[in-house]
């Protein structure tokens, strides 16, 4: 087995994850685009078109032929054929027939990679079926986000309040509380419910929200690749204990032929098909990396993988900054948790 022994202290932009970059992760793509839509087909005249940008307001739409998405037209398609004096050719010439699209169940964070590496400013989403079922652009994104900040703010606080004294009223040697998720390989529909569920339990448990956000986005980036890259999916364990948490990922997938490699920014083994539903960028690794105090990563060619993340819910260091908010990091730091 070779395994990466190295325990890299997480960046400042990781220790300072945002409530925003949180929610990126965690809220679903059909959470936050816009349906129903509205949709043109290859026939529609691009003066048709115009009127229709103009009185629904809008920057763009979906091309559908008998139901199916054939295309999409912009803005600057309809600019373009108007400054060529062509507003009536129809809006199948001028369409993007190389369509991106994302997948409703998938999270925001996925869109927002497809965003930066496509350039485009809109994806059409679809179901599970590949019908489409909605639209997605930079500013569903953001007026998702806001609204979900204003929703889940008061019930967070509700529900840490509730939880937050879990461990002291248990009292042993050794406290903790262990969770266990079955992986599916290529099981993108449930890719992030897991991590959710873990965000969830600290949340309850009364973590600190930086701690909850590195935990989220290390778990979350775990569940992916298992999901991504295995033949038989994995499992997810994290124990949770008053003065961290540790996440173990295991497969019994191909396994990894170069540890080293793996953990280089851009690299992948993900297959073409993967690339094109704009996944398996070889960021991952990277991403868990920074959000981890301590990481170790094993794999055995045509047996599996096994990645040991810790996540401190203190610093030494720092003790009274990390535990700040933090009930059960508190009680520890004041002695009174064993």
């Amino acid at each position: 087995m070779v395994e990466n022994k190295e325990t890299p202290t997480p960046s400042a932009a990781a220790s300072g994850i945002t409530k925003v970059q949180e929610l990126i992760y965690e809220l679903k793509i059909k959470q936050v685009m816009t349906s129903p839509v509205l949709t043109v087909t290859p026939e529609t005249r691009m003066a048709q078109l115009k009127e229709l940008l103009r009185t629904r307001k809008i920057s763009g739409a979906p091309v559908l032929d008998q139901g199916k998405l054939v295309g999409i037209v912009s803005i600057e398609d309809l600019i373009k054929s108007l400054l060529d004096g062509k507003a009536d050719l129809p809006v199948s010439e001028r369409m993007t027939g190389r369509i991106i699209t994302v997948q409703e169940e998938e999270s925001v964070v996925e869109a927002i990679r497809k965003f930066a590496e496509y350039g485009v400013g809109r994806l059409p989403v679809v179901d599970a079926r590949g019908q489409l079922a909605g639209i997605l652009t930079g500013s569903d994104i953001t007026r998702g986000l806001l609204n979900a900040i204003g929703l889940h703010h008061h019930e967070d606080e509700i529900q840490r309040y509730r939880a937050s004294h879990i461990f002291e009223d248990i009292q042993s040697e050794d406290t903790s509380l262990i969770l266990r998720y079955r992986i599916k390989a290529c099981d993108f529909d449930c890719g992030g419910e897991a991590s959710s569920k873990i965000r969830r339990a600290l949340k309850r448990l009364g973590a600190n929200p930086q701690v909850i956000r590195r935990v989220g986005i290390a778990t979350y980036e775990a569940e992916m690749n298992i999901i991504i890259h295995t033949t038989h999916g994995g499992e997810i364990q994290t124990e949770i204990q008053p003065h961290r948490v540790q996440i173990i990922a295991t497969d019994q997938g191909p396994g990894i032929e170069d540890v080293r490699r793996a953990l280089e920014p851009g690299y992948s083994t993900a297959p073409e098909w993967i690339r094109e539903l704009g996944f398996g960028a070889g960021m991952g690794l990277v991403n868990i990396g920074k959000c981890s105090d301590e990481m170790k990563l094993g794999s055995t060619p045509g047996v599996g993988t096994r990645l040991e993340i810790v996540i401190f819910l203190q610093s030494n260091n720092n003790q009274s900054a990390q535990t700040q908010g933090d009930p059960v990091a508190e009680k520890k730091a004041e002695g009174g948790e064993k």
